[in-house]
């Protein structure tokens, strides 16, 4: 590689999107003389440093990458890959976390269908829980590829223990301890003793053991305002992590060998009940009601929908709260049924492939932005 390469040159830079980087693993839209992804300073840097291609690992990125991302902290690097060997001897699946407690590999995919719906099926780095694994050289490739990691994630609701995570806060007022003692009060469980991890702000990780089959959601605050559930598609930053924060490390008088089993009576609490079953809006009852409207405000009816239904992704979802807000200046005047604005953004929203749920939130506060009555975020 020329070490006089001209960077601002425009045939550097990919308006595609960003890719992870041949010599690094994070993403850069930037472009080699070749047309593969690189940083300006890691090519350069490999150049400098050796004319030799150094050795690659799983993921595609290198063992010892450059330590332009900032200097790394081997000692908290090494106590984090150690701790998370020994948390997948236990069966526990982990990936490597940044300082930030975020996943220190970013997506190997541009912003898009693929990042959303690749699962780690490529093979490569960069997917989050979704790298998580027990396997050792594996492990040891994704800590390689990310030496400014200084943290581990363990997978929740994965096999053999399908993992509960209780993350109990103790700060800005919350007390997540006293709030798991008055819900073992009131529903008449025991709190287990069970594998419990102290974080840097004085709150308290649990481990449970859930049931194969049971399913609940990851939530924060909704069990109890200082109680945050991770189970399946959620992870717990592991024991032996460093973040911002502080260390994390097994609470004193905690086994780290027990993961007790979730009473039932906490299990029914993390699982939410099933959602009523809505009818779907039934096309022809709604074209009879538009076409009830006077000409005006049927035509804006007709407009809007044919405008989100014509959106394709990205761009769904502001284009549907667009049209809401467009519909919602009628409403004021009381020229146009609000039912009648939702149901019909909804049935053009959810023709996009967006969700139910997504679009009325989405359509609510639309409509609130035309009307006025939006109240600006605190």
């Amino acid at each position: 590689m020329a070490p006089a390469l001209d960077w601002r040159d425009a045939s550097h830079f990919d308006r595609t999107g960003d890719r992870p980087c041949r010599w690094c693993g994070r993403p850069t839209p930037l472009r080699d003389e070749q047309r593969r992804p690189s940083h300006k300073v890691c090519a350069e840097q490999q150049h400098t440093a050796t004319s030799t291609p150094p050795a690659t690992v799983p993921g595609g990125v290198l063992a010892q990458p450059p330590t332009q991302e900032g200097p790394m902290d081997e000692a908290a690097w090494n106590r984090a890959r150690f701790a998370a060997h020994f948390a997948a001897g236990r069966g526990l699946r982990v990936f490597p976390l940044a300082r930030s407690k975020k996943p220190a590999i970013s997506s190997p995919h541009p912003p898009g269908p693929e990042r959303d719906q690749c699962r780690a099926a490529c093979g490569r780095f960069g997917h989050g829980v979704h790298d998580a694994t027990t396997d050792r050289a594996r492990i040891d490739a994704a800590f390689h590829a990310a030496p400014w990691a200084t943290g581990y994630g363990i997978a929740c609701g994965r096999a053999p223990h399908h993992l509960i995570g209780l993350d109990l806060d103790r700060k800005n007022g919350l007390d997540g301890v006293a709030d798991l003692a008055r819900l073992a009060a009131e529903h008449g469980f025991t709190v287990p003793d069970t594998a419990t991890v102290a974080t840097p702000t004085g709150g308290l990780h649990l481990w449970l053991a859930a049931p194969p089959d049971a399913t609940f959601p990851n939530s924060a605050g909704r069990v109890a305002p200082g109680i945050d559930v991770r189970g399946p598609a959620g992870y717990l930053v592991g024991p032996g992590s460093h973040g911002n924060g502080g260390r994390y490390g097994f609470a004193p008088g905690t086994d780290p060998t027990v993961m007790a089993p979730c009473p039932p009576e906490l299990l029914a609490l993390l699982t939410p009940p099933p959602t009523p079953t809505v009818p779907a809006i039934d096309a022809a009852v709604l074209r009879e009601r538009i076409h009830q409207q006077d000409a005006y405000i049927r035509a804006a009816l007709d407009r809007e929908a044919a405008t989100v239904r014509a959106q394709t992704y990205p761009g769904r979802a502001k284009r549907l709260f667009a049209s809401a807000a467009a519909l919602g200046r009628h409403l004021p005047t009381g020229v146009l049924d609000e039912a009648l604005a939702v149901d019909t953004l909804l049935d053009a929203g959810m023709a996009t492939g967006l969700t139910r749920t997504e679009c009325e939130h989405t359509i609510r506060r639309g409509l609130a932005r035309g009307a006025g009555t939006l109240r600006p975020a605190a």
